[in-house]
C-alpha cells in the first residue's frame, strides 16, 4: 500500500498556535529558518528514498524561490498552502480566490511547474466556508487536502467523510482528508503533525496499519519543517498550551520520521488522486 507523506512548508512563527502572539507585521524582522529546515527535510527524504508533497506558503516561495526549484528538482510535488497562513473561513469567497491566485502564481513562477493541489492553513475548510471547494474547482485545482474529520480546539470537521470524497456534484475536484483512526467508535486524529510528534510512535504505526489493512485505504500524513528544529527560538509570551504543543519532542521528530519512512511505502499526494477518485461514487 502506497501512502502519501506531505510537508506543510511554513516557518516557526507562522503557525496557528502563535497567531495571537506574533503579528503578521513582525514576520520579516524575525529569524527565518524555513529554508534550512526544508533543506533538512529534503535530505531526510533523499536518504530514505521518499517522494512527497510540499504544501508551501506563497510567502515562503516569494522569499526563497531557489528552494522551490530544489523541491521540484528532487522529484517532489509542489502544492499550495495559501499565501500567508490565513485561515480560509476568515476570507470572503473573493478574498479566498485572490489568495489562491497570489500564492499559486508565486509557486509556479518559482518552481516552474503547474500547481494543482491545495491544503488550507490549519485545515480551515469546514462548514464555516461552504463556498471554498467551489472556488477551488473554479480555479482549476485537481484536489484539496484541507479537511481534518475530527473534533479539535483549533480545527476540525467531524461530520466529513474520513476518506476521499467529492465536495461538488458537478466537478472532479477531490477532497483527500488527513488520516484518522477508529477506536471503540471514536474517530482519532492520526494524520501526523503534533499528534505524531507528541504521541508514542506505536500509535501512528497502529493507525496507519489500521487504515491500510482494515479500511484498505492509503494514509495521508503531514508534518512541518520547524518540527525537526529543536534550536528554533522560543516564544515566551505564548499561552502555555501552545508552547507545550509546539516545543515538545522536537529532538525526537527526525528519528521518528526516519522510522516512519522505513516502516511504510510513501508517495506524493497527487499520485493517489486517480486511485482514490475511482473509489468515490
Amino acid at each position: 500500500m502506497l501512502n502519501a507523506l506531505s510537508v506543510d512548508v511554513e516557518d516557526w512563527f507562522q503557525v496557528g498556535a502563535f497567531e495571537r502572539t506574533i503579528t503578521r507585521g513582525e514576520w520579516d524582522g524575525l529569524e527565518h529558518r524555513v529554508e534550512r529546515n526544508t533543506d533538512a527535510v529534503l535530505a531526510l527524504f533523499d536518504d530514505a528514498g521518499v517522494k512527497g508533497t510540499f504544501f508551501t506558503l506563497g510567502w515562503v516561495a516569494e522569499r526563497y524561490p531557489a528552494l522551490m526549484r530544489r523541491i521540484v528538482a528532487a522529484g517532489h510535488e509542489l502544492a499550495s498552502h495559501g499565501y500567508d497562513h490565513a485561515r480560509v473561513f476568515t476570507f470572503t469567497p473573493e478574498e479566498f480566490r485572490a489568495d489562491l491566485r497570489r500564492s499559486r502564481g508565486l509557486l509556479e513562477d518559482a518552481g516552474g511547474v503547474a500547481v494543482t493541489g491545495y491544503r488550507a492553513p490549519s485545515f480551515s475548510i469546514d462548514p464555516r466556508a461552504p463556498w471554498a471547494h467551489r472556488v477551488l474547482a473554479e480555479e482549476g485545482y485537481r484536489y484539496s487536502s484541507s479537511v481534518a474529520p475530527v473534533r479539535h480546539d483549533h480545527y476540525g470537521w467531524p461530520d466529513s467523510p474520513r476518506f476521499a470524497w467529492r465536495p461538488l456534484p458537478d466537478s472532479p475536484l477531490l477532497e483527500l482528508p488527513v488520516t484518522t483512526a477508529l477506536w471503540h467508535g471514536r474517530t482519532l486524529a492520526a494524520g501526523g503533525g503534533g499528534f505524531f510528534r507528541l504521541l508514542p510512535y506505536g500509535f501512528s504505526r497502529w493507525a496507519i496499519r489500521q487504515v491500510n489493512g482494515e479500511a484498505g485505504r492509503p494514509a495521508i500524513i503531514y508534518f512541518h519543517p520547524w518540527e525537526i528544529d529543536p534550536d528554533q527560538p522560543r516564544v515566551a509570551g505564548a499561552p502555555l498550551r501552545s508552547r507545550v504543543r509546539h516545543y515538545t519532542n522536537l529532538k525526537a521528530m527526525a528519528p521518528k520520521l526516519r522510522r516512519l519512512a522505513s516502516d511504510f511505502r510513501w508517495t506524493r499526494v497527487d499520485a493517489l488522486v486517480d486511485g482514490e477518485a475511482g473509489r468515490v461514487t
